[in-house]
């Protein structure tokens, strides 16, 4: 039997227990078929999310598509844990990130989500200004400051990795990001992510823990009950989840006989990826890359969720649609065919999420059993306890 205390005395220093009920703790971490829910107050408590905001959102985390920084000197803020990365493209091309505050009186140098297209970086407060490379170039005032040596004063930098078209930062509590997402390679590289171009974006305020709607993208239990229009394209009981591998779990669902995609009628107005085999031609994959990305990959297109914990009862996901450059450039070319079926069942998805978040405050509410279909909400959930308790997943 787990042991909580036992589990805070092997961690390491820097490690400090989340605030959450020892006891319900252990019960999410027995084996799968034995084990229940996360602790109540994971969903509930402030304490809880400044804690993962501390421990598990200060690794690498998604932030977007390098299409959005496709040229020289444009640069854009991005919410990130605690606090907001701002990511530039310098005038050799290469992608730099910093933390979004000034080194004078940590102003934010763009707001959250600001783009910019500039040859330096200047604080809106007080003018400091930086090169693209996060070196001090100037500071109003400080010319013959005492004591004051502008190379002490660059911004501080944050790592970033492009992957399959997306970018990741990592402020330094990350493991290698190879470790990180282990094993995802050989499943997106038929996708060509890289080449892919998002045609829209929808961003939605969701009243429901962050956590809530990863559990809920981790199965398929609830579609029979709220998703009619899936249910008529993919068969809710197809498709295997994959074995945990590096910070990312998922698995892949089949698609009807006769449909083509993930679309109201079930065909596709776009056109089957050039380089996916029978099988990617037939099947939707559904990962989740930890903590914050949720990568739908469909025979003709590609939808991201990225989700941002706002409070513990408020996560904002911005969600994008992608296709082939090809496709996206074709005359008369509309998207809508994906992007209304999934606004439909992504409004069906937060509705129930929300309700579960309203639930879990009554006060009978206890953490309940996990079904026998639902062994990838059992892989988030001891993902998210294992380290709750100081241990590797």
């Amino acid at each position: 039997m787990f042991n909580p205390a036992a589990a805070i005395e092997d961690s390491p220093a820097s490690w400090s227990p989340a605030p959450v009920d020892p006891a319900q703790l252990a019960d999410a971490l027995r084996p799968f078929g034995e084990s229940r829910m996360l602790p109540v107050r994971a969903y509930l408590d402030e304490r809880v999310l400044a804690w993962e905001r501390e421990h598990l959102f200060n690794g690498w985390l998604a932030l977007g598509r390098t299409e959005e920084l496709a040229r020289p000197r444009q640069m854009k803020a991005f919410a990130a844990g605690r606090g907001g990365v701002l990511v530039v493209r310098g005038d050799d091309g290469v992608l730099r990130g910093f933390e979004n505050a000034c080194r004078h009186r940590g102003h934010e140098l763009l707001a959250c989500d600001g783009v910019a297209d500039n040859r330096a970086i200047v604080c809106p407060y007080h003018a400091w200004a930086y090169r693209l490379d996060g070196s001090l170039i100037g500071a109003p005032g400080f010319r013959n400051a005492p004591n004051f040596d502008p190379a002490d004063h660059g911004l501080h930098p944050v790592e970033l990795r492009e992957w399959h078209g997306w970018l990741f930062a990592n402020r330094g509590a990350g493991a290698a990001f190879e470790s990180h997402v282990e094993g995802l390679d050989t499943i997106l590289e038929h996708y060509d992510g890289a080449d892919l171009v998002t045609v829209e974006t929808h961003e939605y305020d969701v009243a429901a823990n962050w956590k809530v709607i990863v559990e809920n993208y981790q199965e398929c239990y609830h579609c029979p009950s709220i998703h009619p229009e899936l249910c008529r394209v993919s068969p809710p009981d197809s498709g295997d989840n994959l074995p945990p591998q590096g910070d990312w779990i998922g698995g892949g669902m089949e698609l009807r006989d006769g449909m083509a995609t993930m679309s109201l009628d079930g065909r596709s107005d776009g056109a089957v990826m050039t380089r996916l085999d029978e099988v990617e031609q037939r099947t939707v994959m559904y990962i989740a890359v930890l903590p914050n990305m949720l990568i739908s990959l469909h025979p003709d297109y590609v939808m991201t969720h990225l989700l941002v914990p706002i409070t513990a009862d408020k996560t904002r996901i911005r969600c994008s649609w992608a296709f082939p450059k090809e496709v996206a450039a074709r005359e008369g070319f509309d998207a809508s065919y994906a992007i209304d079926f999934w606004d439909i069942t992504n409004r069906q998805d937060w509705s129930a999420c929300e309700s579960v978040q309203r639930g879990m405050t009554t006060p009978g509410y206890v953490p309940g059993p996990l079904a026998p279909a639902e062994d990838g909400v059992y892989d988030f959930v001891h993902y998210v306890a294992s380290r709750y308790a100081g241990q590797s997943a």
